[in-house]
């Protein structure tokens, strides 16, 4: 059967979601997105060029025509410059389908959930379809699709860090009691991290850093592709049971 992957009812093929920061320059970066088969980028609104014609454009190098925007609100500590930010984007390409941040810690960049949610609920008023990063916490993240957001992106471990899934218990949760899509967003190190949040059953990752840190950036985009694919295509099949003890493979009845 056809597995497609929706948000706010428009479908995707990849359920790989790649950021457009840290790279070494447009090039890279587009590279980079095309290795790892991404149908969705996300563009921090406050920090990448998508106004001034006289500095490299990332339009050129990235058609929004044929890979989705997602605007987002990188950089923010507080819930009226998030807001500026987003309605800035919405009246620069008309963008309804953004990602929401706003952080409360600069050591850290954990979420601040209070200004997160106050957001939120503005946002959807205002006709936004908004994906909200947001910590690994099933009753806030459960209070945030309750005031209306298309997609709940939990941390797996602090933005940037490369930790890889730091509880993947409470992600578990969050997927089990969500009606909206569930995304891994931030502390993704490897392919193995990426495969795990899909063994989950998280219906995709977002992953930046990992990617363009990486010695070899297009390579890792590359494994970052097909780590995601891998870990969906795992969780469908259904794993097999842990067992305490060995069990053989083969017949045990009629040895030779």
């Amino acid at each position: 059967m056809e597995d497609v992957f929706t948000i706010a009812n428009r479908n995707f093929n990849s359920r790989l979601i790649v950021g457009t920061g840290k790279y070494k320059n447009f090039e890279e970066t587009a590279k980079a997105v095309k290795a790892s088969g991404a149908d969705i980028v996300t563009v921090a609104v406050r920090r990448v060029n998508i106004l001034d014609k006289d500095q490299p454009l990332l339009m050129d190098y990235l058609d929004p025509k044929s890979i989705t925007y997602l605007p987002n609100t990188a950089g923010c500590y507080s819930s009226e410059e998030a807001l500026r930010t987003l309605r800035l984007a919405r009246e620069i390409g008309g963008w309804r389908l953004v990602k929401l941040e706003v952080l409360g810690d600069k050591k850290t960049l954990y979420p601040n959930m209070i200004e997160t949610i106050k957001s939120t609920e503005v946002l959807v008023k205002e006709g936004f379809e908004v994906m909200v990063y947001c910590t690994d916490d099933p009753i806030l993240s459960k209070k945030i699709e309750d005031v209306g957001a298309c997609a709940i992106m939990p941390l797996g471990a602090p933005i940037g860090s490369g930790l890889g899934l730091q509880n993947k218990i409470n992600i578990k949760l969050i997927k089990e009691q969500s009606a909206v899509p569930v995304i891994v967003d931030a502390g993704v190190g490897t392919a193995s991290d990426a495969t795990i949040a899909m063994e989950l059953g998280c219906d995709g990752v977002l992953i930046n850093t990992a990617i363009a840190e990486a010695k070899n950036t297009i390579l890792m985009a590359e494994a970052m592709k097909h780590a995601v694919i891998a870990g969906r295509k795992a969780f469908k099949a259904g794993r097999m049971k842990k067992r305490k003890y060995g069990s053989a493979s083969s017949p045990q009845n009629n040895l030779i």
